[in-house]
């Protein structure tokens, strides 16, 4: 699904309204008969396409994404795929006013970076990444990495957001990042260790265990890596739950 077979960022248009003018034959916004809405309606709905539509010409998917809830904003994914930043962070704990961040990775067009704590982990470097991409996806980020991000670094992530825990849940996928993984079959290269190893390894690289970071650096990659394989298919499943369900008038 792109953003154009979308109604609901629209005021006043709601997953039903939506649905019927899906099952209307209205799928894109090409396609919109304000007969099928009424007047009202019909004149914002045309408005929100034409503004729309200058929005998508920048790659600019903010405006969307800040209209759609949580659960839904994987619909902004197609639109700006290439452009996508995918984020995971490590920590010496839970408490970003007592802690400190101690890995970052982010995956963009087929390549991952790591930025390490006390070598090139900056709010510069943070910014002109994050800058540099048009979505961001995270599990859990929206509680966790971004609040945790801005207070240690004090920046403002105001790239549009979205956090795969919501729609996993609405697919009924619940449970931590890895636990998911394992369900829908996504592999990793390396052994799986918890968030509890990432704090020891961290602190065995500080009293001088290079190894550990390795170690650290490679689960925290391997974690943002395969965000990416799991925003797939999320978005492929809700796009069959929710477009092509519609269309099919199931």
């Amino acid at each position: 699904m792109r953003i154009e077979n979308s109604f609901i960022p629209v005021r006043g248009v709601g997953e039903t309204t939506e649905r019927r003018l899906w099952e209307n034959g209205i799928t894109h916004w090409d396609e919109f008969d304000g007969s099928v809405v009424g007047s009202t309606l019909s004149d914002r709905i045309e408005t929100f396409i034409e503004e729309g539509w200058t929005h998508l010409e920048r790659g600019d998917v903010s405006v969307f994404a800040d209209a759609l809830p949580a659960s839904s904003r994987w619909r902004c994914y197609e639109n700006v795929s290439d452009e996508t930043c995918f984020l995971d962070i490590e920590t010496t704990g839970l408490s970003a006013a007592t802690n400190d961040v101690t890995t970052v990775s982010l995956h963009r067009g087929g390549e991952t970076k790591t930025f390490v704590k006390g070598c090139d982990l900056t709010s510069r470097r943070l910014e002109r990444e994050l800058d540099d991409s048009a979505l961001l996806v995270t599990f859990n980020g929206q509680r966790f990495d971004v609040p945790f991000l801005e207070t240690c670094f004090e920046v403002d992530i105001d790239v549009p957001h979205v956090d795969l825990m919501y729609p996993c849940k609405k697919l009924g996928l619940d449970g931590g990042l890895k636990a998911i993984e394992r369900d829908l079959g996504i592999d990793r290269d390396m052994p799986d260790i918890s968030g509890r190893d990432a704090v020891r390894l961290w602190h065995e690289y500080e009293r001088g265990d290079d190894g550990a970071l390795e170690t650290l650096v490679e689960y925290n990659r391997a974690d943002t890596a395969n965000l990416e394989p799991l925003m797939e298919i999320v978005a492929n499943r809700l796009h069959e739950d929710v477009f092509e369900a519609a269309r099919a008038g199931d």
